[in-house]
């Protein structure tokens, strides 16, 4: 709409009409004097028409002018209430938080941090924050990230990928699990006992597998052995290694519960432990986080795994 004059003309237009004055409308809008006058000859230019009689004593607007400037009032109306709604929809998007995070993060993790921070809103009176979380393996969760489908990931995983900020929010360590019959179940294994077992795993993207994979090539400098199966959930690892198809590698947050109730026996590493960062991943900078998304970091890091 190339004959149409901007909303800042619009503006300057209906204010030269209301006060009279082209300079008391330059004021108003926060220009000079001859700006105002140069931006008003070029919207009468635009539009093929004169809308204003100057006299010594200011301005007086033609027939055309007055109709010009009621319409021009109607725009400018039409406008603040759009500046308006984006500004709605814009404070409801930070009233919402969208979180990506992998399976051990979401289930033993999150729901922990998502009560801390209701409490911390509420107790600063301000209305806490719905929180979306969207479960997936790690791979899944940078993806989510990088298509801003989710605003903040948190992965367990030491490979950070790259394009993406991060920080470190805690730890999580490794168990070497197996059913109370396997004949590690009342043993010390060495980590290259283990990496020789086929074990049941999670598959290649998640941060389990990934995790335990670079913990090998990084202790061992191989590879581990092919697992025995390879199972997409958590949860079905857990069943399979119950129903004593072979040892496990999982977090031991995973496995309490199997653990305590006799369904799994964790079995000790002469090695070192093996633990694994929890990274919150997110697009762009620092000042790119939402408030909300700042204090749900903040919030993690205070209440460690």
């Amino acid at each position: 709409m190339r004959d149409v004059p901007d909303l800042d003309a619009l503006e300057l237009l209906v204010a030269a009409l209301r006060t009279g004055s082209i300079s008391a409308a330059a004021r108003e809008c926060g220009i000079s004097q001859q700006s105002a006058s140069t931006r008003l000859r070029g919207v009468e230019r635009m539009l093929g028409m004169e809308l204003f009689l100057r006299t010594p004593q200011g301005v007086v607007p033609t027939p055309e002018g007055e109709t010009v400037a009621t319409w021009a009032a109607d725009v400018l109306a039409g406008a603040e209430r759009f500046r308006a709604g984006v500004e709605t929809l814009r404070d409801a998007r930070r009233r919402e938080l969208t979180v990506a995070a992998s399976q051990t993060v979401a289930a033993h993790m999150v729901p922990r941090w998502l009560v801390a921070l209701r409490e911390r809103q509420v107790l600063a009176g301000r209305v806490p924050t719905a929180v979306r979380l969207l479960t997936a393996n790690s791979v899944e969760v940078e993806e989510l990230v990088r298509s801003g489908r989710a605003e903040l990931g948190v992965i367990e995983s030491s490979m950070i990928p790259p394009g993406l900020s991060h920080t470190t929010v805690g730890q999580d360590e490794l168990a070497v699990v197996v059913a109370p019959g396997h004949p590690w179940a009342n043993q010390r294994v060495t980590l290259e006992a283990v990496a020789d077992a086929p074990l049941v795993a999670r598959e290649p993207g998640s941060g389990t597998r990934r995790a335990w994979d670079d913990e090998v090539r990084s202790r061992l400098y191989r590879d581990p052995a092919e697992p025995v199966a390879v199972l997409s959930t958590t949860a079905a690892v857990r069943s399979a290694v119950a129903e004593g198809l072979g040892p496990a590698v999982l977090s031991r947050l995973a496995v309490a519960d199997d653990i305590r109730l006799g369904r799994m026996i964790e079995v000790p590493l002469a090695d070192a432990p093996l633990l694994r960062p929890i990274t919150a991943l997110w697009r762009g900078g620092v000042r790119d986080l939402s408030p909300t998304s700042r204090e749900l970091i903040e919030v993690a890091v205070e209440r460690p795994s």
